[in-house]
């Protein structure tokens, strides 16, 4: 993997400077966030010194106001706009609106969200995202709040290019612009630091209203700027997690007994009017490689009071349901392995993905059958790991959203130790050389891809709280540089695929009757 330099927080206020990269030798620095506000009051000096806007270090430093009571703030990026359609940079410019197909994917998601009920809605001033709201926001008679702040990012003389213009105008700027946005630079300003500052001042804003259930329309790099500085991750993050047009993407904050900074997890990202595996580009950039990862279905152990389960149990007839339309879903791609857990549900949703694809032929998905490579991989197998915790997590509903956060010390350190392992060994299945393009789909509990999800962000096991799965979901994570370069979030617990079985994105948390 590539060496980038990294900040962000801990998800218990610590401050992290390291450098990622993927080898035994790699080097970590902690240290308390307790200076953070002193460090606050000094960005003003230091921009000034430097003359260069905020430091890399600040951006991520700050923890989020407390909340009293849980909230769910879900993010959607505006349809397709004229510029969007015509490859111009548009930045935070108000010059171009939502094409047909722009409305179209609007309305989509508005039919996605029509039965999820929202106490407010944030939207940027521009006229696309403006758009975009009033589409989704319907007739409700709740309030809408334009927040100038919710723009996009300010790309100064880039913006109204064409991008072969930007290209021809601006050369090596424009290059720096496309492989190392954090340190881009154009007429004195880095836009992708101010875009995180200016991201992170949104959720004090966004976090004050006394709303359960936010609303927030905006923009691709914007609501970028937004999941990463929730999560803390900082400028190097900006491309890494995908924001397609209507994209919806969820955050779940919730109090903390000391009334410090909430427990922030990023329930799902990017779900997507159309399917998240039928693009073969990332962001734009055209990608051979990826690996897809599915949460088995739900099980004959499974209930709402005793979640998640870890025994070997098979599945039951909604997990037989969701793997189905999982491999529906996956007709879509040409897979070229899959890679499954040894426990009984991975393994029978393994194999209903492989029957579909090999009955492609029959289905009208191709001509000729595809006949796919089946394996399992023992370090897929988490049962181990959480039993020798001495908690009783699993069994308290109240973990659902986050819930690997409450683990302890030991049971964290062996579930991240195998997922690493994990982890390598699905890069070295994608790394085959003779297989120009390659998907490789990956089946297991939905904690071992949590898990993988975090190494394939260079982090560390203090974010395995970070994230949720449910059951028959999919993720997708694209290498447009091939696996040894640096992994794209395409999506992360996709379930619209599931129908009438998806889980509601407004579903409350444990504790609360509803948002």
């Amino acid at each position: 993997m590539i060496s980038l330099p990294h900040t962000a927080v801990f998800p218990n206020g610590l401050l992290l400077h390291r450098t990622t990269c993927r080898n035994p030798s790699r080097r970590l620095r902690i240290r308390s966030s307790s200076s953070v506000q002193e460090r606050g009051a000094d960005k003003a000096a230091d921009s000034a010194e430097e003359g260069t806007g905020l430091k890399p270090e600040l951006y991520a430093s700050a923890p989020l106001p407390p909340v009293r009571a849980a909230k769910r703030v879900v993010l959607v990026r505006h349809g397709q706009s004229t510029w969007n359609a015509e490859g111009r940079i548009q930045g935070s410019s108000d010059f171009s609106v939502l094409t047909k197909k722009g409305e179209a994917q609007a309305d989509t998601s508005r039919q996605m969200l029509v039965d999820d009920s929202f106490d407010v809605c944030f939207s940027s001033p521009l006229k696309r995202s403006k758009k975009t709201a009033d589409i989704i926001w319907g007739n409700r008679g709740n309030e809408m709040i334009t927040e100038f702040d919710l723009r996009e990012i300010d790309l100064y003389s880039f913006q109204g290019l064409l991008k072969n213009e930007g290209k021809a105008k601006f050369g090596p700027a424009y290059r720096q612009w496309q492989v190392d946005p954090a340190n881009f630079n154009i007429d004195g300003h880095y836009p992708v630091r101010e875009l995180w500052s200016r991201g992170r001042s949104c959720w004090d804003k966004i976090l004050a209203h006394e709303s359960k259930s936010i609303l927030v329309v905006a923009h691709n790099a914007v609501n970028q700027a937004l999941v990463a500085t929730a999560i803390g991750l900082g400028t190097e993050y900006f491309r890494v997690l995908l924001q397609s047009n209507c994209g919806v993407s969820v955050l779940d904050f919730t109090p903390r007994a000391d009334g410090g900074s909430p427990h922030i997890c990023l329930n799902r990202l990017n779900q997507t009017p159309n399917s998240p595996v039928a693009s073969g580009s990332s962001g734009g950039r055209k990608t051979c490689k990826r690996i897809v990862l599915v949460c088995h279905g739900a099980t004959q152990g499974d209930n709402e009071a005793v979640f998640p389960n870890f025994d070997d149990q098979p599945m039951n007839m909604l997990g037989a349901i969701q793997s189905q339309k999982t491999a529906e879903l996956l007709l879509d791609l040409k897979v070229s392995s899959i890679v499954s857990s040894p426990k009984s549900a991975s393994i029978e949703t393994a194999g209903v993905i492989s029957r579909v694809q090999e009955a492609a032929d029959c289905l009208g998905a191709d001509c000729v059958p595809r006949y796919v490579e089946m394996k399992q991989m023992n370090d897929l197998d988490v049962e181990g790991a959480f039993h020798k915790s001495t908690k009783s997590e699993a069994s308290d509903p109240s973990l659902l959203s986050g819930w690997l956060s409450e683990l302890d010390d030991e049971t964290a350190s062996a579930l991240w130790n195998q997922s690493g392992k994990a982890w390598e060994s699905l890069l070295a299945e994608l790394s085959d050389e003779s297989e120009p393009e390659k998907v490789v789909v990956v089946v297991a509990n939905p904690s071992v891809h949590i898990s993988l999800i975090a190494q394939c962000l260079n982090l560390t096991k203090e974010w395995l709280g970070s994230f949720h799965l449910d059951e028959g979901s999919i993720s997708v994570v694209d290498f447009p540089d091939g696996p040894g370069g640096r992994g794209v979030i395409r999506c992360i617990n996709y379930t619209a695929h599931l129908g009438r079985w998806s889980i509601p994105i407004t579903r409350p948390t444990a504790g609360e009757e509803e948002f």
